[in-house]
């Protein structure tokens, strides 16, 4: 046990450089190597909640000389920080960005009333950027990702109440465009605005229409359709229009001023777009020649994909941590006791019989996994309580959890028992007290690998993440959702018990802890394999959203993804501690705590009252 302990040392001061190096590396690209200051803000907006936005202002921008600006805003469930592409290459070129969490999102007040407020956030941004000194008020842009553009649109409509509008530029992403007037005829609602549309070619939200029988027809066919059409020809009457094409630049007068109509169509899906290098490109590229970016880079020269480099770097270094952490922390006197005597070694497989039953439960448990994943997450997201997307992960995993549960019972009794299973040599059974130290333990470490979380936030404004999965630091209220990560302790206590008491055996050898996590992650590939490779081959998704009654498939089907590293990553986590413990229970407890903080503090909230 002392070459495991050395090992968990080094591991140990690895994870922290790691960490470290993220902060680091993420600072200085967000800041353009110092050149633009960044700051995070609670602002008090005129509609009465506190909203949480990152302001950078570039070193160019001064009372002397104000700079451009723009707002901009990320979607549904998401928070500020996943509008980092943006905000890093817009502050690049000069202009002063405010990135904000949406009402009810990442770090800004929980309100009253959700479908009331959460348009306002974009217009909220204008307004406080239009009252700082460094701000060139006359030259302001907006844009955001899904429901971000949802905001944007309110905020053009707010701002058109206004004498003198304070938006000049406006860049809808992966939403549509407004085309109509409040009667629903045709018109132009931006009026003099230079206006942009990014819609991904293979959307599974927005550009929707039917055909002529009625049957929906997905973002494929955007260009053909009225909202398209409409908003390139300026609102004007159907019989006036021309038929205009994507990446054409469409200029006409408006109110005596010139006016830009654009759309750009990268043959991506909705979440990809706002990861896309290709996407951000027409943004700089966009908000460069409407409102003039002070500092002249092509749209093509980024920098943003080091940052996520490195935030996926401090990913590594955080379940690193955990690893090396637990590990040492069995050899202190207080959890001495959970210690194995020496590294636990794989069982021996006797027979055909055994293998069988090892292959079939997994398969058992991944296709149980996908029979029931869409059914579950809709009765959590459809459910009046204050998290629809903590609940329904929630409940597909207690549920799972429970089928994990079943399957070990009937192994044990059908083939184990009779085989040589003892469940209290494999640390299936355990005292109370070390039940007890375990717990004790797991919340320990949860709680110091979280504080590393939030010093990454506080020195560097950095955070550990890839694409849609992130580890970042909240704010106290969040802790009131608490509750929900309970729904996630039966799972993830059930599959390391699985994987390591059960199916810790010699078949597959080494690999034999990448199989056991391949098939716990599996339902998350396969489901969105299917989706994705029918509507890519299509045009059509397997699982869509026809009407707005129906489920929301697609959006429950993107939560996949990042459970797909959760799923994985997880499972292999258990098997390194269980190493060194025999006891499947610290795992599958830090786990449940960790995975259940992701899931609570990447979503949205509704204030219940």
């Amino acid at each position: 046990m002392e070459k495991t302990k050395k090992t968990a040392k080094l591991l140990l001061c690895l994870s922290l450089v790691l960490m470290l190096l993220c902060g680091i590396v993420v600072n200085a690209v967000q800041t353009s190597g110092g050149k633009v200051a960044m700051k995070e803000l609670n602002i008090e907006t005129d509609s009465g909640y506190t909203m949480s936005a990152y302001l950078l202002i570039p070193e160019t921008a001064t009372a002397e000389t104000p700079a451009p600006a723009i707002v901009t805003s990320h979607g549904y469930l998401n928070n500020k920080e996943m509008a980092d592409a943006n905000y890093v290459e817009l502050a690049r070129r000069g202009f002063v960005v405010l990135s904000i969490d949406q009402p009810d999102h990442g770090d800004s007040e929980v309100t009253p009333d959700f479908f009331i407020l959460a348009p306002d956030g974009v217009y909220q941004g204008v307004l406080a950027l239009s009252r700082m000194p460094f701000v060139d008020s006359s030259r302001i842009g907006v844009t955001g990702h899904s429901m971000g553009s949802w905001s944007v649109n309110a905020a053009v409509q707010a701002d058109n109440l206004n004498e003198t509008p304070l938006i000049a530029s406006v860049l809808i992403h992966c939403n549509d465009p407004l085309y109509t007037d409040n009667d629903g005829n045709f018109a132009n609602p931006y009026g003099s605005r230079d206006v942009a549309v990014i819609s991904a070619v293979y959307d599974e939200f927005f550009g929707t229409s039917a055909d002529a029988d009625g049957n929906p027809l997905n973002s494929p066919y955007f260009m053909e359709t009225d909202t398209a059409q409409a908003f390139l020809n300026f609102g004007r009457d159907k019989a006036e229009w021309e038929v205009r094409e994507a990446y054409t630049e469409y200029y006409e007068e408006v109110d005596g001023e010139e006016a830009l109509r654009i759309v750009y169509r990268p043959p991506i899906t909705h979440p990809w777009s706002h990861f896309s290098a290709r996407s951000e490109s027409y943004i700089c590229d966009f908000f460069s020649k409407t409102l003039g970016a002070p500092n002249a880079i092509e749209p093509t020269d980024q920098v943003w994909q080091w940052k996520e480099a490195f935030n996926f770097v401090g990913v590594i270094g955080f379940v690193l941590f955990i690893c090396s952490f637990t590990t040492l922390l069995v050899f202190t006197p207080t959890f001495a006791s959970l210690r194995a005597e020496e590294p636990v070694k794989a069982m021996p497989v006797k027979d055909g019989k055994g293998k069988a039953w090892f292959w079939l439960s997994l398969l058992a448990g991944a296709a149980f996994g996908c029979l029931v994943y869409l059914k579950l997450v809709n009765i959590g997201n459809t459910s009046a309580v204050a998290q629809g997307e903590a609940l329904g992960l929630g409940l597909w995993s207690t549920v799972c959890g429970l089928f994990t549960i079943l399957s070990m019972v009937v192994y044990y009794f059908a083939y184990g028992k009779k085989n040589g299973l003892d469940l209290a040599e494999r640390g299936v059974k355990l005292p109370a007290r070390k039940l007890g130290l375990s717990a004790l333990l797991a919340l320990i470490v949860v709680t110091v690998a979280y504080g590393l979380v939030f010093v990454e936030d506080y020195f560097f404004f950095a955070d550990f993440r890839l694409w849609t999965l992130a580890i970042k630091a909240f704010e106290a209220p969040i802790l009131r959702y608490l509750p929900y990560v309970l729904l996630f302790f039966t799972y993830y206590i059930a599959i390391s018990v699985a994987a390591n008491c059960f199916n810790y055996n010699e078949i597959g050898g080494k690999a034999n802890g990448i199989i056991c996590a391949l098939f716990a992650a599996l339902p998350a590939i396969v489901i969105p394999a299917i989706q994705y490779i029918t509507y890519f081959n299509t045009k059509h998704m397997m699982w869509s959203q026809p009407t707005m009654a129906s489920p929301n498939y697609p959006m429950f089907i993107l939560w996949l993804f990042p459970i797909i590293l959760i799923l994985f990553g997880t499972t292999l986590v258990t098997r390194y501690i269980y190493k060194s413990t025999k006891n499947p229970y610290i795992a599958g407890l830090i786990n449940a705590l960790i995975v259940g903080l992701i899931t609570i503090t990447n979503t949205c909230s509704v204030f219940m009252g």
